[in-house]
């Protein structure tokens, strides 16, 4: 195993088996966490549509500040990894991100929505991006495929955050909801926060011993210029087709987390704790998908995960868009989670591996790019025709994931 620092003992160093390991689960609990807090938020949406008494467009335009908040911060994100390291950034949005998510419930208009949530997507943006450069430096020591891992405990997070808005939901108003995920946000980032700042991010090694360029890192003390690279012009281009790949995923994530639980509540009178129930079958879908991920990889290979993945969302998702039922729909719900479950994880992996923090950040932004278009989108469509309707996009784009999958097969190598 690679060692990062000499003057570290022999237990402090991510290249020792133990350091790694917990490298590993400070780094999965931080997936975990940024899941539940944002599952907490979605399933109490319907609840804040109505204390704002936003219509579906509007509530479309203050979504947005979630996707504009994250967009606006990955690439500066990405150059504060580079200078100061991941897992000091992935600790201060951690704190960020539990402070703004209890700010939501406090708006009673359209325009206050949409600045909180600003905010609340500007910590959202740089802890993805801070925590997936960290994942993917362990992941190129590792060389092992064991990104999914790291999303599956994403999608448990938005699960048992989904499950338990779902219950409370008739119980808490979403102020007090809200903050009680600041209070379990906080504390979990206090414990392992401490935990990930012990280690550097771990740097891998070529074949002869010497430090990979493919995932730059800086040392303390030096400057950002030694860890930056220069892309040339195929491997930026080759970053950005990932990054539409992950576009196209994460604008059906967006959707799901953002419209789903309305779908069922609207069109299919679905109870207000079914209709939650919605994005948990999601979630718990790609959860397994995830869990299921390295061994995927390994036996069929990324481009062939990735071409599968987008055939069964898009067909998942006419089924839960276009249902005439609610236990369809849900069904719908499940199969393109499971279709969704390893395409982004997959495009952010190769993106990284490319390029480090930076290709991490393109990647990022082109996909949280699609949660930007997403839920105005949406929205405006369920205006002009229907939610349903409007829901098909996901298929769509699953399947134009498809498509750039299997056009990219020689750049993945398998």
């Amino acid at each position: 195993m690679p060692l990062i620092n000499k003057s570290r003992t022999h237990n402090d160093v991510p290249g020792h088996s133990k350091g790694l390991t917990r490298l590993r689960i400070a780094l999965t609990t931080f997936f975990a966490l940024d899941g539940f807090i944002f599952a907490g938020w979605v399933v109490r949406i319907p609840a804040i549509k109505e204390q704002t008494g936003a219509s579906a467009s509007t509530l479309g335009l203050a979504l947005l500040g979630v996707s504009a908040g994250a967009v606006v911060t990955m690439m500066f994100t990405g150059r504060l990894c580079r200078r100061y390291g991941s897992h000091p950034v992935t600790v201060v949005c951690g704190i960020l991100l539990s402070l703004s998510v209890a700010l939501p419930p406090l708006t009673h208009s359209t325009w206050a929505l949409g600045a909180v949530l600003l905010v609340f997507g500007a910590a959202y943006g740089g802890i993805n991006v801070a925590f997936n450069s960290a994942a993917v430096d362990l992941v190129a020591v590792l060389r092992r495929p064991i990104m999914p891992s790291f999303h599956a405990a994403f999608s448990l997070g938005g699960m048992i955050g989904a499950g338990l808005g779902g219950l409370v939901a008739g119980s808490l108003s979403p102020t007090r909801h809200l903050l009680g995920l600041t209070v379990i946000g906080l504390l979990v980032t206090a414990v392992a926060g401490r935990a990930l700042l012990r280690y550097e991010s771990p740097v891998p090694q070529s074949a002869h011993g010497q430090q990979s360029a493919a995932v730059p890192q800086p040392t303390p003390g030096q400057p950002e210029e030694r860890a930056a690279r220069r892309l040339d012009t195929r491997t930026r281009r080759l970053v950005v087709v990932f990054g539409l790949i992950a576009l196209c995923t994460a604008y059906g994530e967006g959707a799901l987390a953002d419209w789903g639980t309305l779908h069922l509540e609207q069109d299919l009178d679905a109870h207000p704790g079914i209709a939650a129930a919605g994005y948990t079958c999601f979630a718990l879908a790609m959860t397994i998908g995830r869990l299921c991920g390295t061994t995927l990889l390994e036996r069929l290979g990324r481009t062939r995960t990735v071409v599968a993945g987008g055939t069964m969302a898009a067909v998942g998702m006419l089924v839960g868009s276009l249902a005439p039922s609610v236990w369809a729909a849900l069904l719908g719900f499940a199969v393109t989670g499971i279709g969704l479950a390893n395409i982004f994880p997959i495009a952010v992996e190769r993106a990284g591996a490319l390029a480090g923090p930076s290709g991490v950040a393109i990647a990022s932004t082109f996909g949280y790019g699609g949660m930007l278009l997403g839920p105005p989108a949406i929205g405006f469509m369920a205006d002009w025709f229907s939610l349903p309707i409007a829901l098909t996009s996901v298929a769509t784009l699953a399947a134009v994931a498809a498509v750039i999958g299997y056009g990219t097969r020689q750049a993945t190598a398998d």
